[in-house]
């Protein structure tokens, strides 16, 4: 099962307001391959998982998955680098 650093738990309650109550998380899902390079990984912000998703909920930061994902992500750690100059956040498996 994918497992959340502190940091990454962090930013995903900052990006869905922090409301416990909410089931709202973040998403993410295999696109088909493009190349040889095998599925591209999505990740969105979203209110509710979908239909047959993996859901992760670590100390209240949610994660969904889809079946494909749950699958490439099992074991995995995924953490964030934020970069406040550029104002954006990278998320990637550590």
């Amino acid at each position: 099962m994918l497992t959340l650093t502190p940091d990454a738990q962090s930013v995903i309650r900052s990006l869905v307001n922090g409301d416990p109550a909410s089931p709202a998380g973040i998403r993410i899902a295999a696109t088909p391959p493009v190349d040889s390079q095998g599925a591209q990984l999505d990740l969105e912000i979203t209110p509710v998982p979908q239909d047959g998703d993996q859901v992760i909920d670590d100390d209240g930061a949610r994660v969904f998955l889809d079946e494909t994902a749950a699958t490439l992500l099992d074991h995995e750690t995924l953490d964030v680098q934020v970069d406040q100059e550029a104002q954006e956040l990278n998320f990637y498996l550590a």
